[in-house]
């Protein structure tokens, strides 16, 4: 037998919901407050779905949903909400419910089918679904359990006709996420459309986005539909939206109120409905404190808040996400050693996946064989710990000084950390690197600014020409 928990002080709901599913051949149980529900005995009672209303007048319905998945954690639960508290059932979802619907009961039909739905599924089978169409469009979810939970809710909020805001540093894969949210969602067969705000001036945009009749400006020679035209049945990517100008952010707050806009140049009134998953690499809630976003505009977007985590912080996929782009590059077989990907993954990576896409491209294309094996060594993060090679401080010259130092210090305290014997006469070797490399870097870098003129950056680095050329000279070579 089937058993369903009902958990909503709405009476008639609660009849009505006891009804509908009693006719489905359920066993249904209805408690209408939170003191009904603390006098169950789960012990005795094993529910497969749980229904729960967000707000009760004796008791909040996530801390309900935690002691039901504390007291059956299979148990699936479904949240019920009303629209303003659709960010409140987004938080219910990271907390373990499974979906949540809108109230009142719009289409029954929608509601029978979600539990339906939950009743047949398994977590097996919606994790496989899940890796299936991340493959599908390239998305790597990886170990991390942070990434992992911010996948499986944009998985479950994507079948929602909600907008999404996507906040992640540059380079972590906003727009990838975005088109896994499309994907997951029932637009999946209609258009997906991105566009920079950032990009384009604020005439472009806003022309891109609403389209413009023949004859609005200067070069309009045609007719031309907008991005909220073209894309009114799928779905609209704004990235960099906290690039977007004032008047631009008026008139798309007009167009999330009423779902309606107009051409450039026209009078006529148009209609979209088109799902806007919007996306930035600023806190747009500082940029509200800022005064430089609006903040009702904010809060139209914010329904559903995705943030992407940075590769620093899901170092584990770091192997992973490097397998994957190697297989972008059909006519090699490179592979990296561990201890390249354990130097790898000791690195920030402060333009994260964008960043690690160009560096894989970088390995491969000046790789000597189509079959090697990637060695620290090869590696411009490498740091020789007694006595590098001239290919090894060229490639670390080439390093910005904040990564040269960052790696080098991360080394250096893992060998103060341990506790076995240390070779102290090493840790003096490769602080004389630092010393060298330092050195070389800062006279490359300034030497490059006076085109080539020694007295010039002796001047400017405040030594001597004989400490110039010391310098330069100590491993023998030369500028």
């Amino acid at each position: 037998m089937t058993n369903l928990l009902v958990v909503d002080d709405e009476k008639e709901v609660g009849n009505f919901l006891s009804h509908l599913f009693k006719t489905k051949g359920y066993n249904i149980k209805v408690v209408n407050s939170g003191k009904e529900f603390s006098k169950i005995d789960f012990s005795r009672s094993n529910f497969h779905v749980a229904m729960i209303d967000l707000k009760l007048p004796d008791a909040d319905g996530l801390t309900l949903l935690k002691d039901l998945k504390k007291q059956q954690p299979g148990c699936k639960a479904v949240i019920m909400t009303g629209y303003s508290t659709i960010h409140t059932a987004v938080e219910a979802i990271k907390l373990g419910a499974s979906d949540y619907i809108e109230k009142p009961f719009d289409d029954i039909d929608i509601l029978e089918k979600q539990i339906d739905q939950l009743l047949i599924s398994t977590g097996s089978t919606t994790r496989q679904q899940i890796n299936d169409l991340a493959n599908k469009i390239g998305l790597i979810i990886g170990k991390n359990p942070g990434m992992n939970q911010l996948i499986e809710t944009a998985y479950k909020v994507a079948g929602k006709n909600v907008i999404v805001l996507i906040e992640g540093e540059t380079g972590t894969g906003k727009e990838v996420l975005a088109r896994f949210i499309h994907e997951a969602s029932q637009r999946n067969n209609e258009p997906f459309i991105g566009v920079n705000c950032g990009a384009i001036t604020e005439s472009l945009l806003e022309s891109e986005l609403f389209g413009h009749e023949k004859g609005a400006f200067t070069g309009a020679s045609h007719q031309r539909k907008g991005l909220f035209e073209i894309a009114s049945k799928g779905t609209l990517f704004l990235d960099e939206v906290a690039e977007a100008t004032h008047s631009i952010q008026v008139k798309l707050l007009r167009v999330l109120e009423t779902r309606e806009f107009m051409r450039v140049g026209s009078e006529n009134t148009l209609h979209t409905n088109t799902r806007l998953v919007a996306a930035s690499n600023v806190n747009l809630q500082d940029a509200v404190q800022q005064k430089k976003f609006r903040e009702d505009l904010f809060y139209r977007l914010n329904v559903v808040h995705l943030n992407i985590p940075p590769l620093r912080e899901r170092k584990e996929d770091i192997p992973q996400l490097i397998q994957h782009l190697l297989q972008r590059h059909t006519n090699n077989s490179i592979t990296f050693s561990e201890d390249a990907l354990k130097l790898l993954q000791g690195y920030r990576w402060p333009g994260n996946i964008r960043e690690l896409s160009n560096f894989v491209t970088r390995v491969v294309t000046l790789s000597d064989s189509a079959d090697a094996i990637i060695t620290p060594s090869n590696l411009p993060l490498a740091i020789n710990a007694v006595t590098p090679t001239k290919q090894t401080v060229q490639a670390n010259l080439e390093l910005p000084m904040e990564v040269f130092l960052q790696s080098w210090v991360e080394k250096t305290l893992s060998a103060f950390e341990q506790k076995k014997e240390i070779d102290l006469e090493e840790v003096l070797a490769q602080i004389k690197q630092l010393e060298s490399v330092v050195g070389k870097a800062f006279i490359k870098r300034t030497l490059k600014e006076t085109h080539g003129n020694r007295k010039e950056t002796a001047k400017r680095l405040q030594i001597s020409m004989r400490k110039l050329r010391y310098i330069l000279n100590e491993k023998n070579e030369s500028c």
